[in-house]
């Protein structure tokens, strides 16, 4: 399928998170890679459970449970306007951001990874919100 280039680059790629390419293989990455730097996913729910599957691992394994520890590391300092990115995100989700959020919740999960969507692709819906909780579902492993 082509995808029009007019589109945000996360939303071609089926990546909406725009992770980054590297030697980790995602479930449902394209075999063919043709973004040098960013990985294609096979669909957006793949590319949206990938993202919730990063937060995750940020929750769990480095123990951050706030929108400005999580973006820090998401989005460092040396790449981009961070607090900025937390604001935005802690605001999209109508929380500050030190407030402690529970990622284990997929409604939390699904809202976190909305506002970062939006922060990376420009504000829009791209995605129905049916689509975020089967992603949650998903990457909680309840699918």
């Amino acid at each position: 399928m082509n995808t029009p280039l007019f589109l945000p680059r996360g939303i071609r790629n089926n990546n909406p998170g725009n992770i980054r390419l590297s030697s980790a293989k995602w479930r449902g990455q394209r075999k063919l890679q043709t973004d040098t730097a960013f990985v294609e996913f096979e669909s957006p729910l793949l590319g949206l459970r990938a993202l919730m599957i990063l937060l995750l691992t940020y929750h769990r394994k480095y123990d951050l449970d706030t929108v400005q520890s999580i973006i820090n590391r998401y989005a460092p300092p040396h790449e981009n306007t961070t607090d900025h990115y937390a604001e935005n995100v802690a605001r999209q989700l109508g929380v500050t951001r030190q407030q402690v959020l529970d990622l284990t919740k997929p409604a939390t999960l699904a809202g976190l990874a909305r506002a970062i969507v939006n922060h990376e692709n420009g504000k829009g819906d791209w995605y129905a919100p049916e689509l975020y909780a089967q992603a949650a579902s998903l990457a909680l492993g309840k699918e």
